[in-house]
């Protein structure tokens, strides 16, 4: 526990010298069998190899498996939180390459409709332990209900993840459609995940970028797209992130890439881009609504 504070004071100092915030992004898609999770788990572990620091929690409630593609169980899920000698750190799990993740299970969505004093105390522990942390990352599950709408109003940025597939991209589509119309200023980034040649990943993203700017108005992010790899089916059978199960595989360079490019755009941010951090808009939105 000490530990945790002192590298949590530590990280406070350096955010403060840098004028930075921990930020949130919340990776979803229109329907599942896209890869979403191993995205999620693969994106994160590569901006652990950039020396950041980040935190992945599996929104993916009662079918998480980010766990299960690191082959590792937890006790614990996020309503344990409220339970009597247990705290966040308890929760909180280690991966490889020191990737902090919070497992998926039962329990997440009964916290906002938990008296004040409860959705209150949650917020305060997991913006205490953020302190730890450059990003955290939200691996959000499948459907869309009120509440993951607040939260997902709340991060920073939207990863949308999708394949060339046409029912994929329809659903994205209208993934992106019902976010813009909540927040038309949330920054909406596409990955293009399993694609069969260069070709059909740049074509598939120039298409829905158009499609989005005709019909939304709307900027999108083309952060890139994934080859079609083996290497990445069989990393998943051996329950090992496909980066770390072989960096010099198509789907490794791609996903490196494309963390290499997100993290240049946000050099390049203007300050006082976003005025409301993430735990300030989410007491906004869960607890003055």
């Amino acid at each position: 526990m000490m530990r945790d504070q002192a590298e949590s004071l530590r990280l406070r100092v350096k955010k403060m010298q840098h004028g930075s915030e921990t930020k949130a992004i919340a990776v979803l898609s229109g329907k599942g069998g896209v890869g979403k999770s191993n995205v999620s788990l693969n994106f994160s572990l590569a901006l652990r190899q950039r020396g950041k620091h980040v935190l992945l929690f599996d929104m993916d409630i009662g079918m998480g498996n980010i766990d299960i593609l690191l082959g590792q169980t937890s006790s614990y899920t996020i309503i344990d939180i409220f339970r009597p000698n247990v705290t966040i750190h308890d929760i909180i799990k280690t991966g490889p390459n020191e990737l902090a993740f919070i497992p998926g299970g039962t329990g997440f969505t009964e916290i906002f409709h938990m008296d004040k004093q409860q959705v209150e105390y949650f917020i305060e522990q997991l913006q205490f332990v953020s302190e730890q942390y450059d990003y955290i990352i939200f691996d959000m599950g499948a459907g869309m209900s009120e509440d993951r709408l607040q939260l997902l109003k709340a991060v920073d940025d939207i990863f949308i993840v999708t394949t060339p597939e046409p029912t994929a991209l329809t659903d994205a589509y209208a993934t992106m459609k019902y976010i813009h119309l909540a927040s038309p200023q949330l920054p909406i980034y596409v990955l293009v995940n399993r694609v069969r040649s260069d070709k059909e990943g740049m074509e598939t993203l120039q298409r829905l970028k158009q499609v989005v700017k005709r019909f939304l108005g709307k900027e999108l992010h083309a952060l890139g797209y994934v080859p079609e790899d083996r290497t990445v089916s069989t990393a998943v059978i051996r329950q090992t992130p496909f980066l770390l199960f072989d960096p010099s595989a198509k789907a490794s360079k791609a996903l490196v890439q494309m963390t290499d490019r997100y993290l240049a755009d946000e050099e390049h941010e203007e300050k006082g881009k976003r005025p409301f951090h993430f735990f300030v808009k989410l007491r906004q939105y869960f607890l003055e609504r």
